[in-house]
């Protein structure tokens, strides 16, 4: 079932820096872009964080836009993460998958509950713009890609 065009589902979590972060207040500042990641050790999921990460002070100063990368493990793998790849995000903790349900779904594999890998853009009215369900762990969208999207009135930036 996509979430495009809909309402995203609003959640809580825990974050690594110590609070929790809810959607729903994110989105009174600008646009959220929420990431639904693997697992900390998923290196496909590292590489797109250090993507995100990389235009993430970029997106938050010029565009108001926050990023929330939501991992279905435990806050201290995650802590552990952020800080092995030096990623100026902040990650949020779904150990049960509830939220990531909620999203792209989750499924069991050799590292137990994970999230589907996927990407959505949600604008300042709650309403997902974009969405993108990894087929493959690899397929991915990077941050640059987001930022493009976004800058182009939540329009695809290649297209026409």
């Amino acid at each position: 079932m996509s979430l495009e065009g809909s309402d995203a589902p609003d959640f809580t979590l825990e974050s690594t820096n110590g609070g929790e972060t809810t959607l729903s207040e994110t989105l009174e500042d600008g646009p959220t872009v929420v990431l639904v990641n693997r697992g900390h050790w998923c290196s496909f999921c590292a590489e797109q964080l250090q993507t995100f990460s990389e235009v993430s002070y970029d997106l938050w100063f010029h565009d108001n836009v926050d990023i929330l990368p939501v991992v279905t493990d435990p806050l201290g793998p995650l802590t552990e993460m952020r800080d092995r790849y030096d990623l100026d995000l902040q990650l949020l903790a779904d150990p049960d998958g509830e939220v990531v349900e909620e999203y792209s779904g989750t499924e069991e594999t050799s590292h137990g509950l994970t999230g589907i890998a996927a990407t959505y853009v949600i604008d300042e009215e709650g309403v997902v713009r974009y969405e993108q369900v990894a087929d493959h762990p690899a397929d991915r969208t990077q941050g640059n890609w987001v930022r493009y999207f976004i800058r182009n009135g939540y329009e695809d930036p290649f297209e026409g």
